[in-house]
């Protein structure tokens, strides 16, 4: 009895503990993530509350549960449209990237630790891949708004690069116990990975999907049969020898991207759950570990980590997207920098604990040191790399709070919250506001009060809206409630004029002063700067060009429909 009660004292404690260090994480800058493992690390053996944790078996349970939870909500919350600039990029940096990587840095842990080839690439396999815990984390709560090619591509990659990395360390540990099966036997392995994981992924995602929108249940129930469904599938795929995480994936991906009012139920607990698992994963990692044993595998370690860090991730990323996919130099070097290591390269560690590998805890000790690196490095400084490498595109207005009304089974209407911050409309009547035609105001809170509005209610700084209108009505109402700081930030990036993507090259061409070629005089402004980027345009693009910047401002679906134009500085 007493130790349970321990179990719930200690659980409890180190919860929230790390739970409110997010706090720390704000005012400090250091990653959460880094936070959790501190914590767990101080509760360790060698820390204040001295538990003593070496269950590599539970952690690797614990680690398999965690991140299927994680991945499971990233796909939940991962556009489709993304996949239209992301997919094939990250899917190049899932498959050769890591394999480059791992290359490269098994070839530097060979030397410096002086291992065998086979010993020296079985580290290279355990942290060559990104950690999703850790991208999402830092990628939604560092306050960076990415360009969408970049975001798409960064966390795509994260999503499905865990595939590569288990086969590979699988295969090496395999090698150094004597077991491991020949070439076709290696090489159906590796199919069934990515294609099992595809194939019952996307399959029994999409009718999970269908299931769930179909279904009647209590509100509180819609996420458990969620969560319910992605466990079933994880299992399933493993069981026939694919990628469990790749599948789970790509199921929440498929759950996530079927509109229905379950979606208003799964997304807020899967947030949570997610949030627990990162805690509890990070907290039982940081007990695993012995500072003292990991502090004499230090120093190589750190020769290890500033080489994936700095040589062998910029080369990956080099080799896979440059040569194929049309990247600036900035978003290369970007994507090389935000390689975060966090969960998953720990919990790689542990298969050689669990196949009986000679040395097994140097893999994971380096493992643990390289990812500690990670963080500190890569993570504390990605929202000013960032900025500098200019892939930051400046944060408009969103809705305060919205959710849909639950009234038509598509393209149903939601409600919208806005607080007025922009000046142009204080002391302005209602009914001179440039409304979308099927959008209203269904209600105005002033100082905690509720108004009713009329045609001739005059509006005032700091009043909260309740808008009913569809999700097409969105760009235009977030135009016009956008506050004085942001607008000046969105003038600074875009340019103080915009123009329409419609309007025709011949136009702005005689409008500016322009010299066109012959194929481009029959083209939109849209279609103009589309093609000067490569295809696939994202917001954020721009074109230099008779030194003017012509910035992608605003886009429906893969069609360009407001330019800024910025003058070079």
């Amino acid at each position: 009895m007493d130790s349970i009660n321990s179990l719930f004292l200690l659980s409890g404690l180190l919860l929230a503990l790390s739970i409110l260090a997010s706090r720390l994480s704000s005012l400090v800058g250091l990653p959460l993530l880094l936070i959790f493992l501190g914590l767990g690390m101080l509760a360790g053996e060698e820390g204040v509350l001295g538990i003593q944790f070496d269950d590599y078996g539970l952690a690797f349970l614990i680690g398999h549960l965690a991140l299927a939870m994680i991945l499971l909500d990233g796909g939940l919350r991962t556009r489709l449209k993304t996949f239209r600039v992301g997919f094939k990029p990250a899917l190049s940096l899932a498959t050769l990237g890591v394999f480059i990587t791992s290359l490269v840095v098994g070839g530097i842990a060979m030397w410096v630790f002086e291992l065998s080839l086979v010993q020296g690439l079985l580290v290279g396999a355990i942290v060559g891949s990104t950690d999703a815990a850790a991208v999402f984390s830092m990628l939604s709560g560092r306050g960076v708004n990415l360009n969408e090619r970049v975001g798409a591509t960064l966390e795509i990659e994260s999503g499905t690069n865990d595939p590569m990395a288990i086969f590979l360390t699988l295969m090496l540990v395999e090698v150094l116990v004597g077991e491991i099966g020949g070439p076709v036997d290696t090489l159906l392995f590796l199919i069934k990975q990515f294609g099992l994981g595809l194939v019952i992924g996307i399959g029994i995602g999409w009718l999970s999907a269908r299931l769930l929108r179909w279904v009647d249940l209590a509100p509180g129930l819609y996420s458990l049969l969620a969560l319910a469904l992605g466990f079933l599938v994880f299992g399933l795929t493993a069981f026939l020898g694919g990628s469990g995480f790749l599948a789970i994936y790509l199921a929440g991906l498929m759950i996530g991207n079927q509109p229905g009012r379950h979606l208003n139920f799964i997304l807020p607990v899967h947030d949570g759950l997610a949030w627990l698992s990162q805690i509890g994963l990070f907290l039982v990692l940081g007990l695993l570990v012995t500072p003292s044993e990991m502090l004499h595998y230090a120093l190589p370690a750190l020769g290890v980590a500033l080489a994936l860090i700095f040589v062998a991730r910029p080369l990956a990323v080099l080799l896979a997207i440059k040569p194929f996919f049309k990247f600036r130099w900035r978003e290369v070097g970007f994507i090389s920098w935000v390689g975060l290591r966090g969960a998953v390269p720990i919990v790689l560690a542990i298969f050689p604990v669990i196949g009986g590998v000679e040395n097994a805890s140097l893999y994971f000790n380096v493992a643990f040191a390289v990812v500690l690196m990670s963080l500190v490095i890569q993570g504390g400084s990605l929202s000013y790399m960032a900025r500098w490498m200019k892939v930051e595109v400046p944060l408009g207005v969103t809705p305060n709070r919205r959710g849909p009304l639950g009234i038509l089974p598509e393209n149903d209407y939601e409600m919208f919250v806005y607080r007025v911050e922009n000046q142009d409309l204080d002391e302005v009547p209602i009914r001179l506001l440039r409304f979308p035609s099927g959008a209203v105001i269904s209600a105005l809170f002033r100082q905690h009060a509720m108004l009713h509005p009329k045609g001739s209610t005059l509006l005032k700084q700091g009043d909260v809206l309740c808008v009913i209108g569809r999700s097409e009505d969105l760009p235009v109402l977030n135009r016009l409630f956008n506050g004085e700081a942001r607008l000046k930030r969105q003038q600074a990036f875009f340019g103080t004029f915009t123009l329409d993507g419609d309007a025709l090259m011949q136009d702005v061409a005689a409008a500016y002063g322009l010299t066109l070629s012959p194929g481009e005089e029959g083209m939109t402004l849209g279609e103009f700067v589309s093609l000067r980027v490569g295809g696939h345009p994202v917001v954020g693009d721009d074109v230099g060009w008779h030194g003017i910047h012509w910035v992608v401002s605003e886009m429906a679906g893969n069609k360009i429909t407001k330019v800024g134009l910025r003058l070079y500085q």
